[in-house]
């Protein structure tokens, strides 16, 4: 008995079914580098002079609300594009009627450095009597100073 082999020699056409990524791996690449360049520029804010501490940076996964208080003592809710300015005798019931504020309880406060410390507990008073039971302050963090050595001028050599 013999056997014979039977073979098809491609008379049909395949389809190829492999999806080309190359492309879109190109176009993320380049929307990567778009957000990257951007992300910086869209950050802005109420231009306020902050002052400098050496506290550790806090981590916030998420925009939090932001009261600022400019150094002409105008006080401004909300940061960048959508700040809205509030009439500082107004401030108590502008916190009440925001409901984002009601439901975190939190707000945190940017004061320029130039300010008197009164107009700062002034309104600190006025957040906390609006119901706000977690206040944040924002500050700058201090550049790290260092002697004519490389040593650190607080005294540790």
């Amino acid at each position: 008995m013999t056997k014979v082999a039977l073979s098809s020699s491609g008379g049909g056409r395949s389809t190829l079914t492999d999806i080309n990524i190359t492309p879109l791996v190109d176009v993320m690449l380049v929307l990567l580098i778009i957000f990257m360049v951007t992300a910086p520029l869209i950050q802005q804010g109420v231009a306020v002079h902050l002052p400098e501490t050496r506290a550790k940076a806090i981590d916030a996964p998420e925009q939090k609300l932001v009261l600022s208080i400019k150094a002409d003592r105008s006080l401004w809710l909300g940061g960048g594009e959508e700040a809205a300015r509030v009439p500082p005798e107004r401030l108590e019931e502008v916190l009440r009627a925001n409901s984002r504020v009601q439901k975190e309880k939190e707000l945190f406060l940017m004061a320029d450095k130039t300010l008197p410390y009164g107009v700062v507990v002034d309104v600190m008073a006025a957040v906390q009597r609006a119901g706000i039971t977690s206040m944040g302050m924002i500050t700058n963090p201090q550049p790290e100073r260092t002697g004519p050595k490389g040593a650190a001028e607080d005294g540790r050599r």
